[in-house]
C-alpha cells in the first residue's frame, strides 16, 4: 500500500497543475514589451515585393500593428473586426504577415478584403519572434514615440475594439 502513495501523490499534482493550466487564458498572458519601445522593422508587402514598409514610417503616429496569416482561423473569425476598425479610420491598421506564402496572403487578402493601409510580409517570422509573437493573431497598439503600449493576444472582437483599443488610441491621439 505504501509504494502507491508517493505516484498518487505525484498524480494527483500533475492533475492541480493541468487544471490551473486549463484555467488560464492566453489573452492574460502579459508581454514583457508592454511600455517599451517597438522593434523597428523593414520589410516587403504583401501585395508588391518591391514595396517596403518601414516601422519608422509610422513615427508620430498612433496605429495598429496586427499580426496575421492566411493559415490561421481565428484571423479568419477575427477579420471582420479589423475590418470595422479599419472603416473608422481613427488609426493606422498595419498587418504583419507571420510566417506566411505571399501568394497565398494576397489569395486571402483579395478574398476577405484588405484591413491593412500596408502589410508588410515576415515570411520567415524574425520580425514576428522580435515583437514577443507566440501564436497568430496578436494586435499590438504603438504610441506617437514608437512605444508598445497594449498587446492583445487571440482575435480582435468588436467589443475590444470598442472598450479597451478606441479609448486608449483616444488617449494617445490627444494626451
Amino acid at each position: 500500500m505504501k509504494r502507491y502513495i508517493l505516484p498518487l501523490g505525484g498524480f494527483a499534482v500533475l492533475l492541480v497543475f493541468l487544471g490551473i493550466g486549463l484555467r488560464l487564458k492566453p489573452q492574460d498572458v502579459p508581454s514583457p514589451l508592454v511600455g517599451k519601445r517597438a522593434p523597428e522593422f523593414s520589410l516587403t508587402q504583401v501585395g508588391d515585393a518591391r514595396e517596403t514598409f518601414r516601422s519608422t514610417d509610422m513615427r508620430g503616429k498612433v496605429w495598429v500593428l496586427n499580426v496575421w496569416a492566411s493559415w490561421c482561423g481565428p484571423c479568419r473569425a477575427e477579420h471582420p473586426a479589423l475590418l470595422e476598425l479599419s472603416k473608422l479610420k481613427v488609426v493606422p491598421v498595419v498587418g504583419l504577415n507571420y510566417n506566411d506564402q505571399r501568394g497565398d496572403s494576397q489569395r486571402w487578402l483579395n478574398e476577405f478584403g484588405n484591413p491593412y493601409q500596408a502589410t508588410a510580409f515576415d515570411g520567415d517570422g524574425k520580425t514576428g519572434i522580435e515583437f514577443g509573437v507566440y501564436g497568430v493573431p496578436e494586435t499590438f497598439v504603438i504610441d506617437k514615440q514608437g512605444l508598445i503600449r497594449l498587446k492583445l493576444t487571440g482575435g480582435l472582437t468588436s467589443a475590444q475594439i470598442k472598450e479597451q483599443l478606441l479609448p486608449l488610441i483616444q488617449e494617445l491621439n490627444h494626451g
